[in-house]
């Protein structure tokens, strides 16, 4: 009886479409755990030809305003936004994720002052990020309260009732009478990309099976499109992707995608579901057009406006402008503390720190090492979210560049964890990856050619000893990574022997009390075989041009080859700015003495 009044309803949602006539529903259907009562059904056809738009946004990382590293500013955004949908209502924004964190901005209020300024801009729907969880789940429970749209996750639960976290998707009706299901999924390396005690009370489900269940169950509350609103990226290393979502489940019309920072300028197609992201940081603005013919056809044109585009054309959205202002202006209490000045750029930039050692990355791990008087320290490269330029230094400059809030502790490891730590975080060189170890009280050698696991040789600490794998020593590390976080399992259920506070004010203090001790890197970590460094004048002369690949940065190319970036530099006059090269272009490389 109960399956017959459904299709019942389904008829009727049906009928009422044809004859023109909708329904809105902006919430799902009633969920019992991890299930959803429904029966399979298709979407509907439109009974008119119709249009509208989906706007979206991703890994925004707490970037509200516009800078030189960082995007158009979400003012801009709003601006664009609000002028599609006065030139025709038929519009949806939405969020992919990685939004709340990030900035001195998001930080110092924990994500409310974000929430603040989607709110104004007129969001419909946000999936999470890993990111997003940085606060911890209950603080993005808390938030959801003063969000005017909901934070839709279809594949995450609680451990203890096995009920959803979120809402696993919601159905908004445009004006035009187009019902468009939503539903979000979050990736499972969540599990380890935030602290992991921040999830631990719930559990990341499969996606694929997800994105099945919510296909089904919105597909039979009669929408006639679909969308997943996902933050899996496409990058191959994942083992969840939206392209593997988009390959396994059927009835998906567009992934609105986020997580692997990549900017698809025309989206993706995979079979008939289209795949879309604008990159990260506000640097572009995504906007899809869907056709729809009420013959059954479906006509989807993506494109992005970038930062370029809205700096030269786009006016703030002053009722956004305005909430950005009071919230700087109430953190500049903080934030314009000044703890030091730097006779150099302190480098943090992202390839840089995930890919090798660097000026900061070697201060952090000293100050760390100062306050708690351990044998070593290692912290991660993906915990270092920015530089700092020359001059005066700010405790907003450090809370830029360690936004997290994670705190040092301090483990008793065998010398056999430490390896197996380091190896973790070298595995993917010379590829960026957010565990690479930055370190202090030791130096390391490792051969990228190895195979995983057996790549760290020569570990060495700063009294001439080396590494005794069956000793004990008391190590230093960061909250995140002492349970797990990064894939460092070998740091995971070790004994506790101190805790500290936060690595931001342990830097701070230590700017303060001794200045700036790192202006350049002192070799802690090389990379290769020593033989081949010793004998690198043999290879430059047999290989005098390198062709840049993706993901190359000069500072990569110079230690993967073992030649100075100045002498690059030098060779290379074309080159102005040696954080803008190209792939594909041709770099001649200096000619052995």
């Amino acid at each position: 009886m109960k399956k017959f009044v459904k299709i019942l309803s389904a008829m009727m949602l049906l009928l009422i479409v044809a004859c023109g006539k909708t329904t809105k529903t902006d919430g799902p259907s009633k969920v019992n755990g991890d299930k959803v009562d429904v029966v399979v059904t298709e979407k509907l056809v439109v009974n008119e030809d119709v249009e509208f738009k989906i706007m979206h946004v991703n890994d925004i990382h707490g970037r509200v305003d516009a800078g030189k590293y960082d995007g158009m500013g979400l003012a801009r955004v709003s601006t664009i936004v609000k002028q599609t949908r006065a030139e025709d209502p038929n519009v949806l924004f939405l969020d992919a994720g990685d939004t709340i964190h990030g900035t001195v901005f998001a930080a110092l209020t924990k994500g409310a002052s974000v929430v603040r300024v989607m709110n104004e801009m007129g969001y419909d729907a946000m999936t999470t990020g890993n990111h997003d969880y940085n606060y911890g789940l209950d603080r993005i429970e808390k938030l959801q309260n003063t969000m005017n749209f909901p934070v839709l996750v279809s594949n995450l639960t609680y451990k203890d009732t096995g009920e959803k976290v979120f809402k696993p998707y919601t159905i908004k009706t445009l004006p035009n009478g187009v019902r468009v299901g939503i539903f979000g999924l979050a990736t499972p390396e969540t599990a380890y990309k935030t602290n992991p005690t921040n999830v631990e009370a719930v559990t990341f489900d499969d996606p694929i099976a997800a994105a099945k269940e919510s296909v089904a169950a919105l597909e039979a509350e009669g929408v006639n499109y679909i969308v997943a609103l996902s933050h899996l990226g496409v990058d191959e290393d994942s083992v969840y992707t939206s392209i593997r979502v988009a390959q396994e489940v059927d009835g998906i019309d567009l992934v609105v995608d986020g997580h692997s920072h990549t900017a698809l300028e025309e989206g993706m197609w995979v079979k008939d579901t289209l795949i879309v992201q604008s990159g990260f940081y506000d640097k572009n603005l995504g906007e899809v057009t869907v056709k729809l013919g009420k013959d059954g056809s479906k006509i989807e044109t993506a494109k992005l406006f970038t930062k370029k585009y809205a700096m030269e054309n786009i006016e703030e959205d002053p009722a956004v402008r305005v909430i950005v202002d009071e919230v700087n202006t109430e953190n500049e209490k903080i934030t314009s503390v000044v703890v030091g000045e730097t006779p150099v750029l302190l480098d943090g930039e992202r390839n840089d720190v995930r890919a090798g050692e660097t000026n900061l990355g070697n201060m952090i791990t000293e100050a760390m090492l100062a306050k708690t008087g351990a044998e070593g320290v290692i912290t991660n490269g993906g915990g270092i979210r920015a530089s700092i330029q020359k001059g005066i230094i700010t405790r907003g400059n450090i809370i830029s560049v360690l936004p997290f809030g994670n705190y040092v502790i301090v483990k008793e490891i065998t010398g056999q964890d430490l390896k197996n730590a380091i190896e973790n975080g070298v595995q993917s060189y010379p590829d960026t990856r957010g565990a690479f170890p930055h370190v202090a009280g030791f130096s390391f050698k490792f051969d990228p050619m190895n195979e995983v696991g057996d790549k760290v040789y020569d570990l060495t600490f700063n009294n001439g000893e080396k590494l005794d794998l069956t000793k004990t020593y008391k190590i230093a590390t960061n909250d995140f990574m002492a349970v797990g976080g990064d894939k460092y399992t070998s740091l995971k259920r070790k004994k506790t022997v101190n805790e500290y506070e936060s690595i931001e004010e342990i830097l701070g203090e230590y700017i303060k009390a001794n200045g700036i001790t790192h202006t350049t890197i002192d070799g802690r970590v090389f990379a290769g075989k020593e033989k081949i460094a010793t004998n690198m004048d043999k290879k430059v002369s047999n290989d005098s041009v390198y062709t840049v690949k993706s993901g190359d940065t000069l500072r990569m190319i110079s230690k993967k080859i073992g030649i100075d970036m100045d002498a690059i530099l030098k060779e290379n006059k074309n080159i102005t700015n040696p954080d803008m090269i190209f792939v594909g272009e041709k770099i001649t490389l200096p000619k052995a003495n």
